[in-house]
């Protein structure tokens, strides 16, 4: 292994612990451990779990800045995007959530893609644009056809507006 390696493996060791500490609960340990890691090799992975270890503690606008951070590191990296998307439903800002979420969708390195949809549908839904929603909730389904929360949120809205 050269140096380059060495330090990226180190990272990712760092990383790999600090997601079983969050996963474990342990959020000060966790954020310990994503910023070592980040130290060591910044990776849009390691800014964007930091986000969302802030957010499990309501610091919305610690893990926003995370986000930023993570897009700034790798802009392919769809999570960051949908992540700011979430964080700002969570403060109620919906209508700030959109293009987050729309960037998302269009991110061309996410694992979850159907994720944004069904955020996107819960705007939509939200702000009473209930076709928009369907639809959003509709893409979801088409990506992951097993995602229930997209399917439970459709029929919910559906059976609401008949």
């Amino acid at each position: 292994m050269n140096e380059e390696e060495i330090i990226r493996e180190q990272a990712k060791i760092l990383f790999d612990q600090a997601y079983r500490h969050q996963m474990k609960g342990e959020l000060a340990d966790a954020m310990i451990l994503y910023k070592r890691s980040i130290d060591i090799h910044p990776t849009a992975e390691a800014y964007t779990f930091l986000g969302w270890t802030y957010s499990m503690l309501r610091r919305y606008d610690e893990a926003i800045e995370a986000c930023h951070q993570a897009i700034a590191t790798d802009p392919t990296f769809g999570n960051p995007y949908n992540d700011i998307g979430a964080y700002l439903i969570e403060l109620g800002r919906w209508d700030e959530a959109i293009p987050w979420l729309q960037k998302a969708t269009k991110a061309p390195r996410y694992e979850a893609p159907q994720f944004p949809h069904m955020n996107l549908g819960r705007v939509y839904e939200e702000l009473g644009d209930y076709q928009a929603a369907i639809t959003s909730y509709d893409r979801a389904l088409e990506i992951a056809p097993l995602y229930l929360t997209a399917r439970w949120a459709k029929q919910r809205l559906l059976a609401k507006l008949n």
